[in-house]
């Protein structure tokens, strides 16, 4: 298997994860320019209309373990915050995920500064974020997928998406195994989502390439320090392998 064949398969894995995000903003989108032409600011019992298509998400991809709309702070009316989030419980049972959103509260959940939120609203595409231990939802490693949502120019917030990475893990890891050499998969941060190198372990950072410049350049990737780095095909991840020897592809 070469590399080219691995970028393709990682990125057919992520790529309906990302389909079910690219459904939640699109209906969020409607929702939220629903009200702009009212005349109102949206408010959170308007975003109750997205509830039966993310049910609908958590039931039709096996990856996902949650999935909603997380509002930039601001946005609506009649709270400072929001997250119309809801998940898996290990019986299967859908429910929503509910924090304290209040800055004037000690329990105040400030979630601008993760990079499930930050990158996309820092760079206007979607990103994979993590793996960390997602202690909110579920205490177990994750990846977070996610896109920004936009209204008239005005970034409103993200849909997102959680996997379990021991489920991503299980997808990619044998794609991984049949590369003949140490290879791992990293996001834009350089922090490592799956990895067959014992030197870089899963959660680490890599540090010395710009790999956001990777996720923007040529399909083939590029060389730095002796690794050949690979934008997967389609997703926010890239490949790190060791670099051909001179005069091989």
């Amino acid at each position: 298997m070469t590399v080219a064949d691995v970028d393709a398969r990682v990125g057919d894995a992520l790529e309906g994860v990302f389909e079910a995000v690219g459904r939640i903003a699109a209906d969020t989108h409607a929702v939220l320019a629903s009200a702009m032409r009212d005349g109102r600011r949206p408010m959170s019992a308007d975003l109750a209309a997205l509830r039966p298509g993310l049910h609908t998400c958590l039931t039709q991809y096996d990856l996902v373990s949650g999935i909603g709309f997380v509002a930039t702070p601001g946005l609506l009316d009649d709270v400072p915050g929001w997250l119309e989030w809801w998940q898996t419980r290990a019986d299967g049972a859908v429910h929503p995920l509910l924090l304290d959103l209040d800055p004037d509260h000690s329990a105040y959940y400030d979630y601008t500064h993760w990079d499930w939120f930050s990158l996309p609203r820092d760079t206007g595409q979607r990103a994979v974020a993590g793996p960390y231990v997602d202690y909110l939802c579920s205490d177990e490693y994750s990846l977070t997928l996610a896109a920004p949502v936009t209204v008239e120019g005005r970034f409103t917030g993200v849909a997102a998406a959680d996997i379990y990475l021991r489920r991503f893990e299980a997808v990619v890891m044998p794609l991984l195994q049949r590369l003949p050499g140490p290879a791992r998969l990293v996001n834009a941060r350089g922090r490592v989502a799956s990895s067959t190198d014992p030197r870089h372990l899963v959660g680490s950072l890599t540090k010395g390439p710009d790999f956001a410049a990777v996720l923007t350049g040529p399909a083939d990737g590029a060389q730095h320090g002796g690794l050949h780095l690979r934008p997967c095909d389609g997703v926010p991840l890239i490949l790190v392998t060791a670099a051909p020897p001179a005069g091989r592809p």
